[in-house]
């Protein structure tokens, strides 16, 4: 037998509803200054973030009528903005895209969207932004109405990552392989000469975030010309198993092809097995081996190449 809620309880989250609703604008007449309701804007991030829906399935996810979902995406279809192209599996269902003119569309409202949350959020100090969207995280979990799954993104690095990345693997590598505060040092020295030297055009640096806080990091350099170099590739503990380093890795072997490389070179060590195991999996090859004690102890080093 459930116990009885005290309206106190469900006093304060109706409050909480109308002071949210409230401060992202959810009632003004249009939604993020533009065309389309909240409805609609919901339904084109849908859209943008999957691989060809079925109407069923964004219906379901967001709790929309399915008669209602209908008008919504024939007014899109009258627009130009989604395409429906028929299921081979199933007849009497149809796969749901943006096209180049709803990505469009949906792009100047997603930006919007971002910086209202982004405005919000920088009145706070990074503890208080912390604070909120960790109380957003227990509550989606507690009354959410199955597990949720974790947000994953990539992103370039911005003012303060380096640091991250320098304490991490200080941190990381003594905790886990008992090595010295040498790997520390390396690592400052990598970051510091890829911010003093950063080519936009042929190098760069993902950041990964796993519901807004950074869970690990990668980095593609110029080695020569015709060779990049993929360096400090590092997932955190609490983000194992999201395949994280596989994006990671994936990432820089699309931007080294565009730049023009040739081949990705890397150095790392037989201890590390679960990054020797992606690069083993991207095409990589074992080229060379060696043993040194840089770290206070010895350990058998490795160089992986990728012919591109």
């Amino acid at each position: 037998m459930q116990s009885a809620v005290p309206d106190s309880r469900v006093a304060a989250m109706r409050r909480f509803s109308r002071f949210y609703t409230r401060k992202i604008g959810l009632l003004q007449g249009d939604f993020l200054q533009s065309p389309f309701s909240l409805s609609e804007g919901r339904v084109l991030y849908e859209l943008a973030q999957r691989d060809k829906p079925t109407a069923t399935e964004i219906a379901d996810d967001l709790g929309l009528d399915h008669g209602y979902l209908s008008r919504i995406l024939q007014r899109f279809e009258k627009q130009g903005l989604v395409t429906r192209t028929r299921s081979k599996n199933d007849g009497r269902q149809s796969h749901l895209a943006l096209t180049a003119k709803g990505r469009k569309a949906f792009t100047p409202l997603d930006r919007r969207s971002h910086d209202q949350v982004h405005d919000l959020l920088q009145r706070l100090a990074p503890a208080k932004q912390r604070r909120v969207t960790d109380a957003m995280r227990t509550i989606e979990d507690l009354i959410g109405d199955t597990a949720r799954k974790p947000q994953v993104t990539l992103r370039p690095h911005r003012a303060g990552d380096m640091g991250w990345v320098v304490e991490k693997h200080g941190a990381l590598y003594a905790s886990e392989y008992g090595w010295n505060n040498h790997i520390e040092a390396i690592t400052a020295e990598i970051v510091g000469a890829f911010l003093k030297n950063y080519d936009p055009k042929r190098e760069h640096c993902w950041i990964a975030e796993v519901d807004g806080e950074i869970a690990g990091c990668v980095f593609l350099v110029r080695e020569t010309d015709k060779v990049a170099r993929l360096r400090l590739l590092m997932v955190d503990p609490s983000a194992r198993g999201l395949g994280i380093g596989k994006m990671l890795v994936e990432e820089c072997v699309a931007f080294a092809r565009k730049a023009g490389y040739r081949r990705i070179t890397l150095w790392t060590h037989a201890v590390l097995k679960a990054a020797r195991g992606i690069y083993q999996k991207s095409g990589f090859k074992l080229t060379k081996e060696w043993v040194h004690d840089d770290f206070g102890k010895k350990e058998a080093s490795e160089t992986w190449d990728l012919d591109l």
